[in-house]
């Protein structure tokens, strides 16, 4: 089975608890370093998660063909434009397809995305992070350690989740 079709069978899965998407953040009793992110964005600049060190970073990974990722990513842009970007990051990677279908989508949204829009175009980075389903979300805390993480769609501006990063952001002072 390929990468492509397994995602697709996860996606299928967690489309079924879409309406469900105010479940917290999954908080890791025990953080590891996040695994190497190096990606080109939209604009074609080279990201790294270990620039991005100091700061609270959510890394997404998603794609367009996915519906609760479509649902999800408003939600992400609310919460990014509410926390400090001195402070917090966002990189959405995207798994698996061309700038054109990444454009055309985002430009689709209200609001329109702000952050990073990354592409792991051969699934590499994907299998680094260990990534089983889409959307899979990682929080990372300002040391570069995975302190939460979610699989399945989530809404990132609700309390819950906004309480949870905050934490994180309050422990980076």
């Amino acid at each position: 089975m390929t990468v492509s079709l397994a995602l697709l069978l996860c996606a299928g899965t967690f489309s079924a608890v879409a309406g469900e998407t105010a479940f917290p953040l999954i908080s890791l009793k025990e953080r590891s370093a996040a695994p190497e992110l190096k990606l080109q964005d939209i604009d074609g600049k080279t990201r790294r998660l270990s620039d991005l060190r100091g700061k609270v970073v959510l890394v997404n990974f998603w794609a367009t063909w996915c519906p609760p990722c479509r649902r999800e990513m408003p939600s992400m842009q609310r919460l990014y434009q509410s926390l400090p970007r001195e402070r917090f990051e966002i990189l959405a990677v995207n798994v698996g397809e061309d700038d054109n279908t990444v454009f055309a989508f985002t430009g689709t949204l209200e609001p329109s995305p702000a952050f990073g829009l990354l592409f792991d175009r051969d699934s590499l980075t994907m299998r680094k992070w260990a990534v089983r389903g889409l959307p899979t979300s990682f929080v990372i805390d300002k040391d570069g350690r995975v302190a939460l993480r979610a699989v399945g769609g989530r809404d990132f501006d609700s309390p819950n989740a906004v309480e949870q990063i905050q934490t994180l952001l309050d422990e980076s002072r």
